[in-house]
């Protein structure tokens, strides 16, 4: 008979990447939602701010299982440094896309230049 994937208890670290995506989706969109009401970011902001952050709770709360559960093992200390490197990169590169998808082009940047100059 097939277990589902999610309600598998031989698979926990799978359960705690959905846990973690989970809880940091309420705990940012909560904060987000705030901030829309209080005018201090867009819709569109908040929403790709709690995206980012539910994706990078999923990624911790995976890894802190999967490292702790390696760490458990006998001979698990190198499983166990290479998951949580595999963590910390996964949140590292999300928030290297974020920066690189929010950053303005050279078009962008030389034209508010070409306008200061001119000003001036």
């Amino acid at each position: 008979m097939n277990q589902p994937l999610i309600n598998n208890p031989s698979n926990p670290v799978l359960r705690s990447v959905i846990t973690g995506a989970v809880a940091s989706a309420v705990a940012s969109s909560t904060i987000n939602m705030r901030k829309v009401k209080n005018e201090e970011i867009t819709t569109k902001e908040a929403v790709k701010d709690t995206l980012k952050r539910t994706s990078q709770g999923a990624i911790a709360t995976g890894a802190a299982v999967a490292t702790a559960d390696y760490l458990s093992q006998k001979g698990g200390f190198f499983k166990a440094m290479t998951t949580i490197s595999i963590g910390m990169a996964g949140i590292y590169a999300l928030e290297v896309l974020d920066d690189k998808l929010n950053k303005p082009s050279e078009d962008e940047c030389c034209e508010e230049a070409t306008l200061i100059a001119k000003e001036q």
